[in-house]
């Protein structure tokens, strides 16, 4: 027995060091500037690119766009700036600011907004903490998510973490940490959640990452066209469920393309219904928490000014899978409704990609989209979900970053109070499904 305890004690530090040893292996600290500092990570003084061979870089060709100064980098347009890292969830670390005054916006990866518009002074500095999520397509030794070729040059989709810094930003320094001990809320849903990669585009899903702290990570599978069961067809259902811990969220929101599948049984009472079913019945064998969300509404108007429920019986489908299996419910059919009725048929345009030709780069033609969303349309969406934790009083509402103010779907924003750095990465074709 004496042996056995001494051969325990032996084991577990040697298990706690090799890990200690794995993490610092993967956390790494740049700083930025012509007489950056040399004693601690690693010093970023000139332009370089991202390579292969570094593992990190300047991306994009943000390299024309960049200004170095004494101790930090700024630029005229964003400036991409990439580090070679595995699957996992990472902390990130910024302080920004410097010697002149700076408004600094960060998205990672495929456009998740981490910080909007931080409006420094001249002089004045600060320091900010956000986690983000870095996947790949494996699932295990043989099984992957099966990418459509359009999406395989998705930044979610490399082998690299990307962050963006926009507006007029001011960046001293970046430090790169595994995220341990974080709660993770996984999305599964369709092109009005997913990370849409480049503007106009956008969806809730990489906006509402801008309203938790970095004690929370989300992990966003939905994809543009997805329906319940091709999300498990691709094995998305699959990856999340290899990842999934007791206690972590998985939201649903489903509807928009489900709708579209003829056939007898395949309606909002058959198919769809008994899709839900498994998903939550699966979670919560995992021990997870599923959260119901019905699908965003169409932008489409009758002449009084009332919006046409073009998803016919599925939002109350799901609503009746919610009360039935005892789920949380986010109705953001009814939300939406409420929010594009009190803009109205003209000015609900501006939360959409409708844009007149030559708006962006090798746009020949208008755009005219009633189901995507731009930037703006896109958060007020996430504002919606967000006010529903508060109102569900889900124990992850204590992890909203502090004094969020109250959101009413009955009284949006207005578009002209919205301002946001678009992003120089431009997609003319819309994403899949309507």
């Amino acid at each position: 027995m004496k042996y056995l305890k001494i051969f325990l004690v032996i084991f577990i530090n040697i298990t706690i060091f090799f890990n200690a040893t794995a993490q610092n292996k993967l956390s790494k600290s740049f700083y930025f500037g012509t007489k950056a500092n040399k004693n601690h990570g690693i010093s970023i003084s000139n332009p370089i690119s991202y390579s292969n061979s570094t593992g990190y870089g300047f991306d994009f060709q943000s390299t024309e766009n960049i200004i170095l100064k004494r101790n930090f980098v700024t630029g005229k347009k964003s400036i991409y700036f990439s580090v070679k890292l595995p699957e996992g969830d990472y902390k990130i670390d910024v302080v920004i600011g410097g010697k002149t005054s700076s408004n600094t916006t960060i998205k990672a990866e495929s456009r998740r907004l981490m910080l909007k518009e931080i409006v420094l002074d001249e002089k004045e500095t600060a320091n900010y903490s956000f986690t983000v999520n870095v996947r790949s397509p494996k699932i295990n030794d043989s099984e992957s998510i099966k990418i459509k070729d359009r999406d395989k040059n998705q930044l979610n989709w490399d082998d690299k973490l990307t962050l963006e810094f926009s507006g007029s930003p001011v960046i001293q320094s970046i430090n790169i940490s595994p995220a341990t001990n974080v709660k993770t809320i996984f999305l599964a849903g369709d092109s009005t959640v997913t990370d849409q990669d480049q503007e106009p585009w956008a969806s809730w899903g990489q906006f509402i990452t801008n309203y938790f702290s970095s004690d929370v990570v989300i992990a966003n599978y939905a994809e543009s066209g997805a329906t319940l069961s091709s999300f498990k067809g691709t094995n998305r259902l699959d990856k999340i469920l290899a990842l999934i811990k007791p206690n972590d969220y998985v939201f649903i929101e489903f509807g928009h393309n489900d709708e579209k599948i003829k056939g007898a049984g395949n309606g909002a009472w058959g198919l769809y219904t008994n899709s839900l079913k498994e998903y939550i019945t699966k979670f919560r064998e995992k021990g997870g928490i599923p959260i119901l969300a019905t699908p965003t509404q169409r932008r489409a108007f009758n002449d009084d000014g009332t919006l046409k429920p073009t998803h016919g019986d599925f939002p109350d489908a799901m609503r009746k899978v919610a009360t039935d299996l005892q789920v949380p419910l986010i109705d953001i059919t009814e939300m939406t409704t409420f929010m594009y009725e009190s803009w109205g048929d003209d000015a609900s345009r501006k939360a959409f990609v409708q844009y007149p030709a030559n708006t962006f780069p090798g746009q020949t033609e208008k755009l005219e989209d009633n189901t995507h969303f731009n930037s703006f349309g896109a958060n007020e969406i996430a504002k919606c979900v967000m006010q529903s934790i508060k109102n569900l009083k889900l124990d992850i509402a204590e992890y909203l970053k502090p004094n969020l103010p109250n959101y009413n779907p009955k009284n949006p924003d207005n578009f002209n109070n919205w301002t946001l750095p678009l992003s120089t990465r431009f997609e003319i074709t819309k994403p899949d499904g309507n």
